[in-house]
């Protein structure tokens, strides 16, 4: 092996050990303050990233564990997931994403509109307060226990129509920016090819696996159902990427196909490992990606507080409204947990910031927000699910995130 290949390897393994170590050793921290461990994992990764102490700079490497693991994060969520208990919240659900949406996209056009930015800008600052991030709302819910109350599936399934309509947001802007308009019929198109992917994925793959769940254990295949689970799950997450969805949606969707057979085979048992290895990754990428010279600036941090509490104001009130029928407490549950933006504000961020229609300030700022709102939305869920929402359920054993 050439020595300059050598050199390499050990570089990004370097990275990876730092990242993983650092990462953990946060989790454990938080774990013992009683706080959401994915904080302490974040933070570890702005510790050791360029922003303070610059043991790790970002690289492709890097940012393919990190999807790996926002990736198997939502399998993981799939497989606590029952289509059914999606059809019960379906309506609701769907009116929280719609408003969701509608709400923070106005408010960010007006907020660029009244910044004086272009309208291709004014609508990317849009679709970067319209997507929640449900792999950070996921994994807070699973650290609380709450996966199955009614409230957590609804964050579930107004989060999915979110990143639908997120991201044909995205290529609205982007059109615009590009070409000073939008193509309706690409548009469209797009729009009908996501909706038919998720119906028959949803329904047509649940029925599969629940009437023949003997496919994810053939000797011929596998020995161990996690072989092709994984191949379900990387699968439908690669063809959601090709056909313009987020892969996190097919992942999830991989989750809740591989669901109906957990009653015959241990599934869960069988994933735990790739859930505790992977998803701390995505988390401390978030730290890593984070830069804190772009604040030196007081007219720079008062832009980042308003952005923020607009970001924050505009979702709670949309998702409050849309799940007013579940009443006052699980309604205020659903909008705390549809706040954050996380990797999903990040990457709007970055297809503004490559396409040259947010400049350097706007996407630190975004990017900020993209944090600040994962970082404070924890600690609220927290006492919001110990303050009696509803009756406990059972809670299910944790996975050794290891």
């Amino acid at each position: 092996m050439p020595i300059a290949a050598s050199v390499g390897i050990a570089e990004v393994l370097t990275d990876l050990f730092i990242v993983l170590l650092a990462a953990k050793l946060g989790d454990e921290l938080f774990r013992r303050l009683r706080q959401p461990t994915l904080i302490g994992e974040i933070l570890a990764g702005l510790l050791v990233g360029p922003a303070v102490f610059g043991l790790v700079e970002p690289s492709e490497v890097l940012e393919v564990f990190a999807e790996l693991g926002v990736v198997f994060l939502l399998f993981w969520v799939g497989l606590e997931t029952r289509l059914s208990t999606l059809r019960e919240v379906g309506s609701t659900a769907v009116s929280v994403g719609l408003l969701g949406v509608a709400i923070p996209f106005a408010g960010g056009i007006a907020l660029g509109t009244a910044l004086g930015e272009s309208t291709g800008t004014s609508l990317f600052i849009g679709a970067a307060l319209v997507a929640t991030s449900v792999g950070i709302t996921s994994a807070v819910l699973i650290d609380l226990g709450v996966l199955e109350r009614r409230a957590s599936r609804t964050i579930l399934g107004a989060a999915i129509v979110d990143d639908i309509l997120a991201l044909l947001l995205v290529a609205v802007a982007a059109g615009v920016a590009a070409e000073g308009g939008v193509d309706i019929g690409s548009i469209a198109v797009t729009a009908a090819i996501a909706l038919a992917f998720v119906a028959f994925i949803a329904l047509g793959g649940t029925k599969l696996l629940a009437a023949r769940p003997a496919l994810l254990h053939t000797p011929r295949f596998s020995e161990s159902p996690l072989l092709p689970a994984v191949i379900i799950c990387l699968g439908l997450a690669a063809f959601a990427a090709q056909i313009g969805l987020a892969a996190i949606i097919g992942a999830f969707l991989a989750g809740m196909i591989v669901a109906e057979t957990r009653d015959q085979h241990p599934i869960e048992e069988e994933i735990a490992p790739l859930y505790a290895f992977f998803p701390p990754f995505f988390f401390a990428f978030i730290g890593l990606e984070m830069s804190l010279a772009a604040f030196a600036q007081l007219e720079t941090l008062l832009l980042l507080t308003g952005v923020t509490v607009l970001a924050i104001a505009t979702k709670f009130v949309g998702a409050y409204v849309g799940a007013m029928r579940m009443g006052r407490r699980d309604a205020t549950f659903v909008g705390v947990g549809m706040v954050p933006r996380g990797e999903v504000g990040i990457i709007v961020a970055g297809i503004g910031n490559a396409t040259g229609t947010i400049d350097a300030e706007m996407f630190a700022i975004i990017v900020a927000m993209s944090v600040l709102t994962t970082l404070i939305v924890p600690p609220i869920l927290r006492r919001l699910a110990t303050a009696g929402l509803e009756p406990e359920r059972e809670p299910k054993p944790e996975p050794v995130r290891l």
